[in-house]
């Protein structure tokens, strides 16, 4: 990453982080497919399909960004060793994600193309009967997803005849359930504070669980939907909300484009840099991490009849390939300093990557693995997932954004939820033991 000029001019914002953004698409729900249907093609099908189906299929069942920020930022260069190790969008031909392991495996496997957030409350009762509640759900989460990702799924609709289905999942708890029982979750965990041009709507945010599911096909993130539904149901859990997403097709290696046709996710802290920004501390959280979600409106066709000159302006990026303003390639470091003959900026001071960038926060960076949504004609966008070590991270971003982003014309914040995203389970484990015991 080049070096900040020790004098940088005064209203030249740094570099960009993560801030809502970076995968988005349109999301839309999953559609069924017949049972009968099996096989690679039939597979391949599905997953074409998916983008179509998924968001009507949501709401039938019941209705979760490149180191920049929201859209196009970009927090650096590499990828994530883990978290972006395999590209978005990824085939389901590929070899299943274990659902075991120091890290939830919706974090550590591919982005997969369809998925779902499901928000619950638990109704209180004494703290003791809520502590066994919720243990209860966790251990009948932890086997449902860890026997489907395994092959061994308890549902033949989830039995294929072409290997185990390939499907990911996160588990997170709300900050009012943590307090209401006492855990001993991470200081950080709170929910962001109101910003200017927020039209939040609490029936679609907040909740004490968070589920998200993801598969490779619309088919099995339904069965999947409904049988963890079942289980929270059993436990005394009551739905809260329930949100669909999409990836848009995406060649292996390549960053998926979002809604308003800009790639979205060009670059995500590597291991490095994830360990001291979006995991916790060696300790008990050391494999965990907080969740910052955001559902935000896109006006696709406002920002459409824009000439594609201020639309790139705006973005701080070619929409062809990705590249800065200022480069020559996707990954190339965005050189914010770099101003035309008259002395403008070549990256405007309104653009969304300069606004995003993590010198401003000392370097601090956020995990982003955000989706699209398409739930009516007036409302579709992105529904931004932003994993950081202290939601203070979210706040200081999308503080800036909030004040002079040049998309936030275009730009709504719907909904908003925070999480402790639990570690992983290890073979022979439960998700959330160590918390609770």
């Amino acid at each position: 990453m080049p070096t900040e000029p020790e004098n940088a001019p005064p209203d030249c914002a740094p570099q960009e982080n993560a801030l809502p953004q970076d995968a988005p698409t349109s999301g839309a729900p999953a559609g069924p497919a017949g049972p009968a249907a099996s096989g690679p093609g039939r597979r391949r099908a599905l997953l074409a399909a998916g983008a179509v189906l998924a968001a009507g299929f949501g709401a039938a069942v019941g209705e979760l960004a490149h180191g920049g920020s929201v859209f196009g930022g970009s927090t650096g260069s590499g990828r994530t060793s883990e978290d972006a190790a395999a590209p978005a969008g990824a085939p389901a031909t590929e070899a299943p994600i274990p659902f075991h392991g120091a890290r939830q495996s919706g974090l550590t496997g591919a982005q997969l193309p369809a998925t779902r957030l499901l928000a619950f409350d638990l109704p209180p009762n004494s703290p003791a009967a809520d502590r066994a509640s919720l243990r209860t759900l966790l251990a009948d989460w932890t086997r449902l997803l860890s026997a489907t990702a395994a092959g061994t799924p308890p549902d033949p609709r989830l039995r294929g005849d072409d290997g185990p289905p390939r499907t990911a999942s996160l588990v997170g708890l709300g900050p009012a359930l943590a307090a209401r029982l006492a855990l001993a979750v991470p200081g950080g965990l709170a929910e962001p504070p109101a910003f200017p041009g927020d039209r939040l709507d609490p029936a679609r945010g907040g909740g004490d669980l968070l589920l998200q599911l993801s598969a490779a096909d619309p088919w099995t993130l339904a069965v999947l939907t409904e049988l963890a539904g079942a289980a929270a149901h059993a436990a005394g859990a009551v739905p809260r909300w329930s949100q669909s997403g999409f990836l848009p097709p995406t060649r292996p290696g390549a960053t998926p484009r979002n809604l308003f046709g800009f790639k979205d996710g060009t670059a995500n802290p590597d291991e490095d840099a994830a360990r001291q920004w979006v995991w916790g501390p060696p300790g008990p959280h050391e494999n965990a991490t907080v969740l910052v979600y955001r559902r935000i409106r896109m006006d696709t066709a406002a920002f459409a009849a824009l000439p594609g000159e201020r639309q790139e302006a705006a973005m701080g990026r070619r929409a062809t390939d990705g590249a800065p303003l200022t480069g020559t390639a996707e990954h190339d470091e965005p050189d914010l300093y770099a101003k035309h003959p008259d002395g403008a900026y070549v990256i405007p001071a309104t653009a969304h990557v300069r606004l995003t960038g993590p010198r401003l926060d000392g370097g601090a960076r956020m995990l982003r693995r955000g989706y699209g949504y398409d739930d009516a004609p007036d409302d579709r966008g992105l529904l931004f997932a932003a994993f950081v070590r202290d939601t203070a991270q979210f706040t200081r971003v999308q503080s800036r954004l909030a004040e002079r982003d040049a998309l936030n014309p275009f730009l709504t914040h719907t909904a908003s939820a925070v999480a402790y995203v639990l570690p992983g389970a290890p073979p022979g484990t439960v998700l959330g033991a160590r918390l609770l015991d």
